[in-house]
């Protein structure tokens, strides 16, 4: 391991970090992390449940006012990837297919009107594109997908911000409160602040709630230290020690400080408009009430083990049929089933890059279910990823309390060796960086988990700035 200097120390010190983190970090990189025991994609009847009865809307309707629920938001990336083939354009001068789609479709736009008040006379495709993009005008480039304007009603256009405000109130609501958090970045929270100012007592008169919302950022000693290619500490120009946020696998110590029976997850990037939200609200109620249920069944079992009358071949073919876990004879029963909970809404397979779920074997030998990324399956294993039926669009309930209404330490059941090791660059020069376990796959590793089929129409991401002029983004 390197010898480090006392500014070194400081500096890493100063970060939250200590000197025997970074270098369990510094042999990460030597070793690299495994890969994925995928077995198997999950399938319906084979580890998915199909679409849910709608009595489990009625169930969720009829009880979510004794639970706290809370809507937690990844909100804290820039939009910069967003708008790179326009970036390009501005670059090389050379127009691309998604350039040239933009400028043709300006007016369907809900940032339309924004941007037209930034351009000069007569303006060039260089002129709207950099107003468009750069601090010459709107800076969208630079700035949070949260605060973009992305739907066009008649009477006003929405910020994704402002979807998932209203959003909330439909589905993630309790005796009349609605509770979100969202993790943003440091340099955009006053803007957080600014906007929600400005819409929440419209949206509290509106909807007939009271809104609380919180914010909280990545927390510095999540970071990973850089490396060069040969694994010895990148450092910068000054000679400080390179650290890089290690990912949306860090949300985690977020997630853990949030205090509430029922978390919903969805990224800031999947919204819709009004018009096509009654599927989202009706499956979101759906995962919900079958999480409720799971949730309550599992605490009697416990129960029942703690008072010396379970039936325990009854809780077994619980576990390998309802919670998707093939435990061997020594599997002590009681650790499974005492573990977060979540309920996870998967749609069909049509493209979309990312995780899907999978069955997966473990050290301990009982074969479960899990959220795996391309990324965690060994080069040989791929032909089973291109095997899977669903994709996972980052859709969960999360039941973080046990049957003692204590809340579980989530960092507890995070799976350390899923982290995975990428090369970046920093000012020309190339390194190589580590990501932490992915919040939906590595991180919640050790959670029990429920896999429910939802219809392709809950998950309408923004990914692209031409997918704003989809026909799921524009109002009907």
């Amino acid at each position: 391991m390197p010898d480090f200097s006392q500014t070194d120390i400081q500096q890493i010190q100063e970060h939250g970090l200590s000197i025997d983190i970074i270098n369990q970090q510094l042999s990460d990189f030597q070793t690299g992390f495994p890969y994925s025991n995928i077995i198997s994609p999950a399938i319906i009847g084979n580890g998915v449940l199909p679409m849910l009865d709608n009595k489990y809307a009625d169930f969720y309707d009829a009880n979510k006012d004794n639970y706290k629920i809370v809507k937690f938001v990844p909100a804290s990336g820039a939009a910069t990837r967003m708008f790179k083939d326009l970036f390009e354009f501005l670059s090389t001068g050379e127009m691309n297919k998604t350039t040239q789609n933009v400028l043709d479709n300006l007016a369907l736009f809900a940032f339309y009107e924004d941007l037209a008040k930034t351009l000069p006379e007569n303006p060039s495709s260089h002129d709207i594109i950099e107003c468009l993009v750069t601090e010459r005008g709107l800076n969208y480039g630079n700035m949070p997908k949260a605060l973009l304007k992305t739907h066009k009603y008649t009477d006003s256009n929405r910020t994704a911000l402002a979807e998932h405000l209203i959003e909330g109130t439909q589905y993630a609501s309790a005796n009349g409160m609605v509770r979100i958090h969202f993790t943003v970045s440091p340099e955009h929270q006053s803007g957080f602040n600014d906007t929600l100012a400005q819409i929440i007592p419209e949206y509290e008169n509106t909807f007939g709630v009271k809104y609380n919302v919180t914010m909280s950022t990545q927390k510095p000693q999540t970071d990973t230290i850089a490396v060069n290619l040969d694994n010895t500490p990148f450092r910068n120009d000054d000679g400080t020690l390179l650290f890089r946020p290690a990912g949306h696998g860090a949300l985690i110590e977020n997630l853990n400080d949030i205090d509430a029976d029922i978390i919903y997850i969805k990224n800031i990037d999947n919204v819709c408009p009004d018009d096509a939200r009654a599927s989202t609200i009706l499956h979101k109620k759906l995962l919900a009430g079958m999480a409720m249920q799971i949730q309550k069944q599992i605490f009697d079992y416990l129960h029942a083990i703690d008072n010396g009358t379970a039936d325990t071949n009854e809780i077994r073919n619980f576990i390998n049929n309802k919670l998707g876990i093939k435990i061997t004879e020594n599997t002590d029963i009681r650790t499974i089933l005492n573990r977060p909970l979540r309920v996870c809404g998967i749609i069909k397979n049509t493209g979309e890059p990312g995780g899907g779920p999978f069955w997966v074997g473990t050290s301990d030998g009982t074969v479960g279910l899990q959220i795996v990324e391309p990324g965690q399956i060994a080069p040989e294993n791929m032909h089973i990823l291109k095997n899977g039926e669903f994709f996972s669009p980052t859709d969960l309930i999360c039941m973080p309390y046990d049957y003692m209404g204590k809340k579980f330490n989530l960092i507890d059941f995070v799976d350390p060796s899923a982290g995975f090791i990428s090369e970046k660059s920093k000012n020309g020069r190339p390194l190589r960086a580590m990501e932490r376990p992915g919040l939906w796959n590595g991180a919640m590793a050790n959670w029990n988990t429920v896999f429910v089929e939802t219809p392709l129409d809950t998950f309408t991401p923004i990914k692209v700035v031409t997918d704003l002029i989809k026909p799921t983004h524009q109002i009907k």
